[in-house]
């Protein structure tokens, strides 16, 4: 379905003051059409003199005329006759249409929307009398709050101008309906609204008084009326309930100037969802404190693996105890890092960057200088994904070091490189050290290292590695590729969907 803007691109409305006045317009016309209890299309002139729909809304308070789509359809003669009416007189329009879906003549009203010094496009609102709601206290009520607000588009004042209150995150009609006079006394509380001020303690009668008087929203009323402008404000009348209200003005040209004349405040009882944000910072907060418990006991094991180490002889052992305990700080890392961020997703290469430290710490000497470098973002990952994928790249690394970098040689660079797409991680180590045997297959490769990273990426994480001679294109910023085979390359491709 096409949008406002392509409609009114399309058929040559491309002035961009009115196109954004238009699109306000519609972020604030589900209110309108509950208000109205009834469907509600917004009409552009076009070039060929007749009247195209560009918008549509329908009321969640009233049965709607029409179920299919109207956007981007005509509007017929007898509609067009009306539009054009509203349009060059600049004045509300009502009269009766014919839709095909209701056996009796349907009520139309046409009201010209005012864009600073001229009409724009034409707001209509379309109901049957028979089908519709049978009118009562409420029912007068919001048709009379929808009358203010058709005086107010068709003069320019609404939508408001500037700075104003989301609606998106604001209360609907349904929720709760306050009426305001111009001193912010309440001439009218729906019984939703009735209910809501129950649960805060209000149990007196609210007509007449003032909000300041009840307790409830008079910053957010008082705000509104100075400024002329919505204004969302939520706070806790009591430990266990908060409301969230949206303070709504109306106003009125009086000569020059624009006065206030009352206001609507819509009111919703979010203490429930405000109660579950509450478990979830308290979930999440004991979360971190486990994480950070985890790396702690890691640590802990670290230093105890590290004095075993000091009383064997054997360098084998030594040997074998140093890399469990570089494998069991690269997990404490994770754990450190989860246990500073919201939620089980961390960024990938915050945990990529301390492990190249990490690395450098344990394996680089004197005599053969290693540089270590990350490329790229790998997005965020859980915590079930960061962890093993850790793991490899540290014996990646490790693997680099000590096969592609011997005691003796010249040192060189490693560099780690990062990427994600829709479907998959992309992770690539390369080394300009002294590449890999001619008859080396991964597959067959018996060492620890090489087969804890196989059995990780082929397994827990169903994904594939590949190893292959560096060539010279591979070369990147310090990595220089001498060479073709000088060198290693560790493609990895883990299927996952990063952010």
């Amino acid at each position: 379905m096409p949008t406002l803007v392509e409609i009114a691109h399309e058929h040559g409305n491309t002035d961009e003051r009115t196109i954004e006045h238009l699109s306000a317009l519609l972020s604030e016309w589900g209110m309108l059409a509950d208000f109205c209890f009834a469907d509600m299309l917004l009409y552009l002139p076009t070039a060929d003199k007749k009247w195209i729909v560009a918008a549509q809304v329908r009321a969640a308070t009233g049965q709607t005329l029409y179920d299919t789509d109207l956007v981007g359809l005509s509007a017929d003669l007898v509609k067009r006759t009306m539009i054009d009416q509203a349009f060059t007189s600049q004045k509300v329009v009502t009269g009766e249409i014919q839709v095909d879906s209701q056996p009796d003549a349907v009520s139309l009203m046409a009201i010209p929307v005012r864009c600073d010094d001229r009409v724009v496009a034409v707001l209509t609102r379309e109901w049957s009398t028979r089908s519709g709601r049978k009118p009562g206290q409420l029912e007068r009520t919001y048709l009379a709050i929808f009358e203010d607000f058709t005086k107010m588009i068709s003069t320019g004042l609404f939508p408001f101008e500037g700075r104003v209150a989301d609606a998106t995150v604001a209360p609907r009609v349904g929720d709760g309906v306050i009426v305001l006079d111009a001193d912010a006394r309440v001439r009218y509380a729906s019984p939703n609204a009735v209910s809501a001020m129950h649960r805060v303690g209000v149990s007196t009668n609210a007509v007449g008084q003032s909000l300041a008087e009840l307790g409830v929203a008079q910053t957010a009323a008082r705000n509104a009326y100075e400024r002329r402008e919505p204004v969302v404000e939520e706070f806790e009348q009591t430990s266990e309930v908060t409301l969230l209200t949206r303070t709504i003005p109306t106003l009125k040209r009086v000569g020059r100037d624009v006065v206030v004349t009352g206001g609507v405040v819509l009111m919703r009882d979010v203490s429930e969802l405000r109660r579950r944000d509450r478990l979830l910072l308290t979930k999440d907060a004991t979360i971190r404190e486990i994480h950070h418990r985890v790396k702690n006991n890691l640590q802990t094991i670290s230093s105890l693996l590290r004095l075993q180490a000091r009383r064997l002889k054997s360098e084998e052992a030594i040997s074998a105890i140093a890399e469990s305990v570089r494998r069991i700080r690269t997990i404490a890392l994770v754990h450190e890092t989860l246990s500073h961020e919201a939620g089980e997703d961390i960024s990938f290469v915050e945990i990529v960057r301390p492990l190249l430290r990490l690395v450098e710490e344990g394996l680089q000497s004197a005599d053969r200088p290693v540089k270590f470098n990350v490329l790229g973002d790998g997005g965020r990952l859980p915590a079930t994904i960061a962890t093993p994928l850790s793991v490899v790249i540290l014996e990646l690394l490790q693997n680099a070091v000590d096969h592609g970098f011997p005691e003796g040689s010249a040192g060189g660079a490693v560099l780690v490189t990062l990427s994600h797409d829709d479907k998959s991680l992309n992770i690539r180590v390369t080394d300009n050290g002294r590449g890999l045997h001619s008859d080396f297959n991964i597959g067959m490769a018996t060492g620890l290292g090489l087969s804890i990273v196989r059995t990780l990426v082929t397994t827990e994480l169903a994904g594939t590695i590949q190893m292959r001679p560096a060539l010279v294109g591979d070369s990147h910023g310090d990595l220089v590729v001498n060479s073709n085979g000088a060198g290693t390359v560790v493609d990895l491709k883990i299927p996952f969907t990063g952010e």
